[in-house]
């Protein structure tokens, strides 16, 4: 396989005979993980927990209980706290992927997103601490980076409130991290469905909002991979980013249709010409992996060493790792390999 479709496979978090609970567990990188995790582990429980009742009984028709007894199905909302302590009893690990991530939502429904992405964090963290937790990882995005529009605003505000828990914990507590990634290929309201749709209807042209757009992209089989990693290297903290191609998003549609025209219709409210994924002066406290950054935490017991002192190193001063200046690049012969990937 091509070097930058990578695996984060190695090493993986041990989920054999723990209780694992992911939130947002019926959305895109909930059902990737629960398949992954299934073909992987032998969890004691995984426990999937979301609001949407139809997706619970869709995807238990292909992970019910029947065929898998560990699973279980909590319907409810980051938003209630009494429920998700409820639902995190006797469970040891969190993966928190319950999120309002839709751009235009989130600008025109400002209150609706902050109660989901900010206070549902605090009552995630608020539920670990109550029912001791082992280990919770929360998923971030790009746009958590120098946000210019509210859903990355209010996932920058989580990323904190999961940094900043880790003060709390205590010798023994639950530990708390942060993976943040980029464009997944085929998640539910990405792009490439939406090209596929309008391709599949007879669409005259594929819109893009300008030629220059640039992405980071990642599968959803990295992605789950990238949070177990990260879960088994955690010390509590940090915010770990995987290293993963860029590409622009005008070359995926040409990718797709190459007979169809591409028109221009200008970049949307909220939206970025290019993403990062961290800041010049996240460099300060920034290390890099062969195949990933670290942004270590700024808290009064974190220790310096706990990377540097391995094959990590620090960045040079003022990088950042930004989608327009990433060194690595998709080709068509990667995108093949990566559409293949997306749909394992």
């Amino acid at each position: 396989m091509n070097d930058i479709v990578r695996s984060f496979s190695d090493p993986q978090f041990n989920l054999n005979d723990k209780s694992v609970l992911v939130t947002g567990g019926t959305g895109s990188f909930g059902v990737a993980f629960v398949k992954y995790v299934l073909s992987n582990f032998k969890p004691k429980r995984l426990v999937v927990f979301s609001r949407d009742e139809q997706k619970h009984f869709t995807m238990a028709q292909d992970y019910g209980t029947d065929k898998f007894p560990c699973m279980r199905y909590f319907i409810g909302d980051v938003r209630d706290y009494q429920r998700l302590e409820m639902a995190m009893r006797e469970i040891d690990v969190v993966v928190h992927a319950a999120a309002m991530k839709h751009v235009p939502a989130a600008e025109y429904n400002p209150f609706e997103c902050i109660r989901t992405n900010v206070n549902g964090a605090e009552n995630v963290v608020r539920a670990a601490f109550a029912t001791g937790v082992e280990r919770v990882i929360a998923l971030s995005t790009d746009k958590a980076c120098s946000p210019i529009n509210l859903y990355g605003a209010s996932k920058l505000a989580s990323d904190k409130i999961f940094v900043a828990a880790n003060n709390m914990r205590g010798e023994k507590g639950t530990r708390f991290a942060v993976v943040r990634y980029g464009n997944v290929i085929g998640s539910n309201g990405s792009v490439l469905p939406f090209f596929r749709k309008l391709i599949e209807g007879g669409a005259d042209y594929l819109p893009i909002t300008d030629e220059r757009m640039t992405r980071f992209w990642i599968t959803l089989k990295q992605g789950v991979q990238f949070v177990l990693s990260s879960m088994e290297m955690m010390k509590g903290g940090e915010v770990f980013i995987p290293k993963i191609p860029s590409m622009k998003v005008v070359d995926l549609a040409r990718y797709l249709a190459p007979d169809l025209p591409i028109k221009v219709i200008g970049i949307r409210p909220g939206e970025k010409l290019h993403e990062a994924m961290s800041t010049e002066d996240d460099a300060r406290n920034m290390v890099e992996l062969s195949d990933r950054f670290i942004i270590e935490p700024e808290l009064m017991f974190w220790d310096s060493g706990n990377y540097r002192a391995g094959d990590a190193k620090p960045v040079v001063d003022g990088y950042s790792y930004a989608s327009n200046t990433n060194g690595e690049w998709i080709s068509d012969g990667t995108l093949s390999l990566l559409l293949c990937d997306s749909v394992k």
